[in-house]
């Protein structure tokens, strides 16, 4: 499984908030928010729910890939999905950074992608 998600009682733009604070109180701030759903309809004229990308990052982290494999960059920041489900149920999900690095052959990369896995799934369950 590449990714861990969880369902919550929150309207979308509520779990937007509460994803955003619980992956801060982890050290991660969010570099990038696409807005899936606008730019299908900008773009393709195609309806559909509330989905946001946000690009989660752990600056700590982020120096030390990037120290130990310098085009890890390439895979960067670590992707958080929100997608509404209902007008009251929203799906959040968060990468297993292990799982998307399998490719790259590096064990120092290794133990610090389990250690953003931990504190992403650790952010999701406090929701």
């Amino acid at each position: 499984m590449y990714y861990t998600s969880r369902e919550i009682k929150a309207p979308f733009d509520k779990a937007v908030e509460m994803i955003t604070e619980a992956v801060g109180k982890e050290g991660f701030g969010i570099l990038s928010d696409i807005d899936v759903q606008a730019t299908l309809k900008k773009k393709l004229d195609v309806d559909r729910k509330k989905y946001r990308i946000l690009g989660a990052c752990n600056p700590p982290n982020a120096h030390k890939a990037l120290s130990v494999e310098p085009y890890i960059g390439l895979m960067l920041p670590c992707n958080v999905v929100v997608q509404e489900v209902d007008d009251n149920t929203t799906d959040i999900a968060v990468i297993d950074p292990v799982a998307s690095m399998q490719a790259v052959d590096n064990d120092d990369l290794k133990v610090i992608a389990a250690d953003i896995r931990d504190r992403l799934k650790k952010a999701l369950n406090t929701l």
